[in-house]
């Protein structure tokens, strides 16, 4: 009898201790928190489910108003780069004016706009002048363009012209009324001038490098800001000649025809084209045209975001499609790294 107890007693025994390593195993199996009871970890994943990524820079939710205005030569590229980036951010607008390059700065210097277009670069007074707003901005060059002096189709002995001659017909208080005042076998001819306002950067380029001092100019001509309004003009004369951004002349080069410039008399005469701008070759008109965003702008992630998209690969496309030639990589690279 005894020796049957302690077979029974040891048989119950041996299945309590299969039945507590069952629920020990149970527990184990249920358990996958990622840590043991003593605290440490297992090789058990999180599941992928819960791990977060952060959003990729294209995704990120921008909204806001971005204000832009100034040089009617740099309003193309604005324009086609405030169009595409408000397809990526459609809750952030972005309006882009033109009323000359001095009118921008002198909104930017306003706080009235975040960034000015110029077709020239900004003064040292009207950068302190910025400055005592406890402002200030950044100077980022975006392209190359080439001032392009433009006669009507009509025109057939204006084909090329020395400096000395546009300064001649240009200068303060010159006296050339008619094309033989240029140059003799000229026609006996009035001619009609078209050319940007005095608030134009492209103006002050342009008297600086053709008068020797900038804003001196010949007052009686039919000024616009608007460059659409000097290629009408002068389409629809045969005895006009004016001036403007080589990006209009080439949208309009049906219309017009471009003169060649001498820089003196020993020179060939050399057209505004993609070569001879980019490799500034084209004397004396070829330049860069810049952007000046304010650095306090500059602290808002939708604008942040639109600086960085307009120097990017796809914003130097834009630059091209809008008949521009972009500049040099290390250009694009120094812009973004103000950004920062």
């Amino acid at each position: 009898m005894v020796k049957l107890l302690n077979k029974a007693m040891r048989k119950g025994t041996i299945v309590m201790s299969s039945a507590v390593l069952a629920l020990t195993l149970a527990a184990c199996g249920q358990k996958d928190d990622g840590k043991t009871s003593a605290g440490g970890t297992t090789n058990t994943p999180a599941p992928a489910e819960t791990k977060k990524e952060d959003p990729k820079p294209a995704e990120q939710k921008l909204s806001g108003e971005i204000k832009i205005d100034g040089s009617s030569t740099v309003f193309p590229i604005s324009s086609a780069v405030a169009e595409e980036f408000m397809k990526k951010y459609k809750d952030v607008k972005v309006s882009v004016g033109e009323s000359g390059s001095g009118n921008g700065i002198k909104k930017l210097i306003g706080l009235e706009i975040d960034i000015a277009n110029s077709s020239r670069k900004m003064k040292d007074q009207e950068l302190a002048d910025l400055k005592a707003k406890n402002d200030d901005t950044v100077m980022m060059p975006i392209a190359l363009d080439g001032i392009t002096v433009v006669v009507n189709k009509d025109n057939t002995w204006a084909k090329e012209m020395t400096v000395a001659e546009l300064k001649k017909i240009w200068e303060k208080d010159s006296k050339v009324k008619k094309w033989s005042d240029v140059r003799a076998g000229w026609p006996a001819e009035d001619i009609k001038l078209f050319g940007p306002g005095t608030a134009s950067g492209t103006f002050e380029y342009f008297t600086e490098a053709i008068n020797g001092t900038a804003k001196v100019s010949r007052t009686d001509y039919t000024a616009s800001e608007d460059d659409n309004v000097l290629v009408k003009g002068v389409a629809g004369d045969k005895n006009a000649l004016g001036y403007f951004g080589y990006s209009y002349y080439f949208e309009n080069k049906e219309k017009l025809n471009a003169v060649g410039i001498k820089v003196d008399d020993a020179s060939p005469a050399v057209l505004p084209s993609h070569e001879t701008i980019e490799k500034l070759t084209y004397k004396p008109l070829a330049r860069e045209i810049y952007i000046y965003p304010l650095k306090s702008a500059l602290q808002k992630p939708h604008v942040k975001e639109f600086i960085k998209f307009y120097n990017s690969a796809e914003g130097q496309k834009l630059v091209e499609e809008a008949k521009y030639i972009k500049l040099p990589a290390d250009k694009y690279t120094k812009n973004l790294e103000a950004v920062k």
